[in-house]
């Protein structure tokens, strides 16, 4: 019976380290423990309740040692996890002054017409935005959102990246819009974003003139079993587009950092880009869904900028209605 405890405590710590840090076993793209990992508050909060129970049990001198064996594993577990979602930041929603040339950037997924065009524009005009990804929000949308936002005192462009256009009243999330502040020139959607992300579009925007960011409004599938290849397919498109220059991407990745483990190039976390919301203290804030508390969610929405810039501060928008996930706000400076 103790030799099954032993046994039973050493199955248990493994799949705990597995939770704890699955890229260190190259395992962040598997089904299931990718699904977990996602949702990193929540599986230490699970494991601190396991140990609270085992804690519990200890009491009874028959099953004593394996308890206590099992609560250590708990705790440890829990602290690790405790640890790195700290170090990602539990959550800020404070943004610096706006500088002159400061660059603001919001990322939501608005879940179609969850989420009205007035919301968005409204919520956008607040965070002073000057580039807008909206994944599942349609042209239509879009330039209703454009419209307001110029009635507002902040005229945008519209750009929009749709799959299936054949198919009439197709779902909203075949389509991602971009807004862009004239402020930052002209943008065109180059043709190279048809064949980006498999299932959900991604619309890839150059500058006319060649100068400033290419900016990229994105939107992975979700890792469905069904779609576990597209997803991986997905992300490493995504890290593709993040390439040593001056690049912005924002949008829903469906994944979070530790999804993007072997994705960076040096200590970036997609291509040549780094997260934002992890170094300004908004990393573990979860962004999906809207229906749990932040620290309990996944935040698998992001804003990404190469070296060029300086990430001075982001906030995640915890009032917004209408849309399960939640706008992230991030403000750029240009770097040097």
């Amino acid at each position: 019976m103790r030799s099954f405890g032993v046994l039973v405590t050493v199955i248990f710590a493994c799949v705990a380290a597995v939770l704890t840090w699955p890229q260190f076993f190259r395992l962040e793209h598997t089904i299931g423990i990718a699904h977990i990992v996602a949702l990193r508050g929540a599986a230490v909060t699970g494991f601190a309740v396991l140990a609270v129970l085992f804690l519990l049990l200890a009491a009874s001198r028959r099953i004593r040692g394996f308890a206590v064996s099992m609560a250590f594993v708990s705790v440890l577990a829990a602290i690790c996890g405790g640890v790195t979602l700290g170090l990602r930041g539990y959550g800020s929603d404070t943004l610096p002054d706006k500088l002159d040339d400061s660059v603001r950037v919001m990322a939501w997924n608005t879940a179609g017409e969850a989420t009205s065009a007035e919301q968005i524009a409204q919520t956008a005009v607040a965070m002073e935005a000057d580039i807008i990804a909206l994944p599942e929000t349609t042209e239509a949308t879009g330039e209703q959102v454009a419209l307001l936002m110029r009635d507002l005192g902040r005229p945008m462009w519209v750009h929009t990246e749709a799959y299936n256009e054949d198919i009439e009243r197709g779902p909203d999330a075949w389509q991602t819009t971009l807004l862009i502040s004239p402020d930052l020139g002209d943008y065109a959607v180059i043709e190279a974003s048809s064949d980006g992300t498999t299932v959900l579009p991604s619309a890839v925007a150059m500058p006319v003139d060649g100068t400033g960011p290419i900016v990229v409004a994105a939107h992975a599938v979700a890792p469905q079993p069904r779609y576990l290849d597209q997803w991986r397919h997905d992300l490493a498109w995504l890290a593709d587009q993040c390439v040593d220059g001056n690049v912005i991407m924002a949008g829903d990745f469906n994944a979070t950092l530790d999804h993007m483990a072997r994705l960076g190039q040096g200590d970036a976390d997609m291509g040549y880009c780094y997260d934002a919301a992890s170094r300004t203290g908004n990393g573990a804030a979860g962004t999906w869904p809207t229906s749990v508390p932040e620290l309990l969610g996944a935040p698998i929405d992001h804003v990404m900028a190469t070296s060029n810039w300086s990430i001075s501060g982001s906030a995640v928008v915890g009032n917004a209605d209408g849309s399960d996930h939640r706008p992230l706000v991030v403000q750029l400076d240009p770097a040097g």
